[in-house]
């Protein structure tokens, strides 16, 4: 709606009043009205044009805007709703199998490879180790002995001496042990009394409580190897033919080898480990550490060992050990605070070379027990 100016309308109105009063000329108050008359359509044209012109501006800009929002809101949300179905898809698998029979599908990835395979935990009671009669293993105790059988040839003068040492050491002996049958003879009594003491000590070690059944992990292996298959069909189709595994002693087994398909091989994230990446990574320097992975795969290594009877794993990430060392410094750095403040200075002082040389090692001794399976 056009309006005039508040000042426009008053001076119209002092025109007419001075019209009425004075003596004015015909022409001058024709003029006058003429002027009046021809401002008003004046400003009803600028305030219409004005008006006019400016609704079709907004509405054209205001179409353009909403039209261009809306492209890029409905390319953001189709970008948002790709990703959510990549997360659903992940999340949609049903898992009821695995959770009513305990076990769980894991992804490894090795130097050789990416492979699928099954774990589970239960009680070190409830369990039969893996046979590993089958492995070759370095016996140092069978070249201490080798070492003490060999023989050392001396000459003449050196045996005569050897043998007047011995008649002085038997003379010596002779002599200590008579000293040592007169010390019995008085300390009998004494020992009748300790005798007492030792069958009260036995009596209450027998008392004490045996240790606590703990629970252990237990994966889809054979004889020392762990079965490792490239695809999850593979996996599936080994199971299913009733191959000789470990995991045959648990008792929800049959459930699974009746129930298992290959769509419900997607382990979880927590259940994929990437080895094939930590020797690289630690070759970067501290700077350059993923936290999460290195103490993924020290999980994992620590799992295979246990199941699969690796000593010298075990040895490598027990308590005190230089890579335990390492990984109590991730897990400290990954607390974040004081704690992970502290747990970063520590990761400083841990070698880089001796950090990758070591888990070079380890995974060089999983990779040797891996049994591939297409």
């Amino acid at each position: 709606m056009a309006r005039t100016s508040p000042g426009r309308r008053n001076d119209g109105k002092s025109s007419a009043k001075r019209a009425e009063t004075t003596d004015v000329d015909a022409d001058e108050v024709t003029a006058a009205g003429a002027t009046d008359a021809g401002d008003a359509p004046d400003a009803g044209d600028a305030t219409g044009s004005t008006d006019s012109g400016d609704a079709p501006d907004a509405g054209d800009a205001t179409g353009s805007t909403d039209s261009g929002d809306a492209t890029d809101a409905g390319d953001a949300t189709d970008a948002t709703d790709d990703d959510a179905t990549d997360a659903g898809a992940a999340e949609d698998v049903d898992r009821s199998l695995w959770e009513s029979a305990g076990i769980e599908p894991v992804e490894i990835a090795l130097p050789a490879g990416v492979g699928y395979t099954l774990r589970a935990y239960r009680l070190d009671t409830d369990l039969t180790p893996t046979d590993i009669s089958d492995r070759d293993e370095e016996d140092l105790f069978a070249e201490r002995s080798a070492e003490d059988d060999e023989v050392v040839i001396l000459d003449e003068e050196f045996l005569a001496g050897v043998e007047e040492d011995e008649r002085e050491d038997l003379q010596v002996a002779r002599e200590r042990r008579r000293a040592r049958s007169k010390a019995d003879e008085s300390d009998e009594s004494e020992e009748d009394e300790d005798g007492e003491a030792d069958e009260a000590e036995e009596t209450a070690e027998a008392d004490e409580p045996e240790e606590e059944p703990e629970e252990v992990p237990i994966f889809l292996s054979h004889r020392g190897k762990l079965l490792l298959f490239r695809t999850p069909e593979g996996l599936v189709s080994y199971v299913r033919s009733g191959g000789p595994h470990d995991l045959a002693q648990l008792d929800s087994w049959a459930g699974v080898a009746e129930g298992i398909q290959p769509e419900l091989i997607a382990p979880t994230d927590e259940d994929s480990y990437e080895l094939d990446l930590v020797v690289e990574n630690l070759r970067g320097g501290h700077d350059t550490w993923d936290t999460t992975l290195l103490i993924e795969a020290g999980e994992i290594s620590r799992d295979l060992a246990y199941a699969l009877r690796l000593v010298a794993v075990l040895d490598a990430l027990a308590p005190g050990s230089p890579l335990d060392d390492l990984d109590e410094a991730l897990r400290a750095a990954a607390g974040g605070g004081i704690g992970g403040f502290r747990g970063r200075r520590r990761l400083k002082k841990i070698g880089a070379q001796t950090a990758t040389l070591g888990w070079r090692t380890i995974i060089g001794k999983i990779s040797a027990v891996v049994d591939w399976r297409d």
